[in-house]
Order: structure tokens, then sequence, then C-alpha cells
């Protein structure tokens, strides 16, 4: 099974350690994730997770729970949470870890339920992997939520991975495409995937869900161009 994420959370939790993912994009090259900050305890989370976590309501969908590190958070506070997860492996260990209702799914395959939070954290927009694949995702998600539901979602702006000395704008002319929208290779040891990813900035995100009739706040920025944004129905 070519699942790098999955099989370096499973040795982790069975192992106690396991080597660092290695991250490299179109952008960028040989950025490391250490195992280990999948399994993060709330008070280790960013701020902006922090903040997801205290906001949340009702029944809870934790999309792409990874290692279950805010389904945990959240059941041991007494909410009812779907921790749902792509990665056979992943979705393993999070059961083990005592999540009661856990889901290995596509969530464009998940429509069993509606909710009063669905929650996408770690640069949850990604998911969308581009700007069409966002308003897909959204528009799916909307038949998901309760009368009074929100979606907790966070991004970050990588403009500045674009700009000059100057201050200007470094433009892929031959790449049209929106500058959030990636392309990954993870590798774990000898496991190698590709995916794609989407980073979004606020102002694009507030007009796609404009779009669809859902209204967009920001709840939350962080120190490094990162944010926090509820969705809810209009």
């Amino acid at each position: 099974m070519n699942d790098p994420f999955g099989q370096a959370i499973k040795d982790f939790f069975e192992y106690g350690e396991a080597s660092d993912l290695i991250i490299n994009s179109n952008y960028t090259e040989d950025e490391i994730i250490p195992v280990a900050y999948l399994f993060r305890k709330e008070k280790e989370m960013p701020a902006i997770e922090q903040t997801a976590l205290k906001l949340c309501k009702g029944k809870v969908l934790d999309i792409g729970a990874v290692a279950g590190c805010h389904s945990i958070v959240l059941q041991e506070k007494g909410f009812e949470v779907t921790a749902l997860e792509q990665s056979e492996l992943a979705a393993e260990v999070i059961k083990k870890r005592g999540i009661r209702d856990v889901v290995c799914d596509d969530i464009f395959n998940f429509s069993n339920n509606k909710y009063d939070t669905i929650l996408l954290l770690m640069n949850g927009a990604g998911i969308g992997e581009t700007i069409e694949g966002l308003k897909k995702l959204l528009v799916h998600l909307k038949t998901l939520l309760n009368e009074n539901g929100q979606i907790l979602i966070d991004s970050s702006d990588i403009k500045y991975l674009f700009e000059e000395e100057d201050g200007s704008l470094w433009i892929d002319l031959a790449n049209p495409k929106y500058y959030g929208e990636m392309e990954y290779v993870v590798t774990y040891k000898k496991l190698v995937a590709k995916f794609k990813w989407l980073f979004v900035d606020f102002d694009t995100l507030t007009k796609i869900v404009k779009s669809l009739n859902l209204k967009c706040t920001l709840i939350e920025k962080g120190e490094h161009f990162e944010y926090l944004a509820q969705i809810k129905l209009s």
C-alpha cells in the first residue's frame, strides 16, 4: 500500500517513533514534518486550531482527521464526533486511539448524516486541491450542514512565496492557474505519493463562498499568513 502518511502514523503509534515525512512541491523543497506533530496535544496546537476547537458546537465532522488529534480533544470534551479519514492505516490508528466513530472514505462519497460543525484543519482548504475543486467541496459540505451549522476551515495566503525584493510579484505566465494550487510529493522511507493541494487567500475564499450563497467570516489571523474562517448558510 503506497500510503506515506498512513504508514508513518502507524509506525509512530506502534513504536513511538518514525522517520520524518519529507515534502517537496512545485515551489518548495525538502520541507520536513515530524510525525510526532500529527499526534500533538491541544496545548501544542497552533492558536488557530485551538480557537477552532473552542468554537465547535453540536455534532462534529472532522474531515481529514489524520491521526485524530482534533477528534480526540473534542470527544474528551463530550462532543459527538465523526473522524473522516481516507487513509486506511491512519483510520485504524484513530480507532485504536479510542475515537468511537471513524469513517474511512473520501468526503465526496460521504453523505450519511448532517452536522452542526464541519471541521477542516491543517490547511483544510487543501482538500479541494484547486479553486474549482474547492467550490465543488463547499457545495457538497453545504448538504451536510444542519440549518444553523458551521464550517470551520483554515488556509494560508502563500503570495509571499512570489514576492520580489522590490515588493512586486513574480508570476509564471506559462502557468496561469491560481498561485495557491500546489503539486506535492511526500516521501516516507521508500514510500512516495503525489497529490494536489490548495492554499487559498481569504478574499478569494470569500468570493467563492458568496457565489455559493453562503456567508464567510474571518475568525482569526495567524503570524504567518494563515487564517481561520467560519462559513455558514446565508
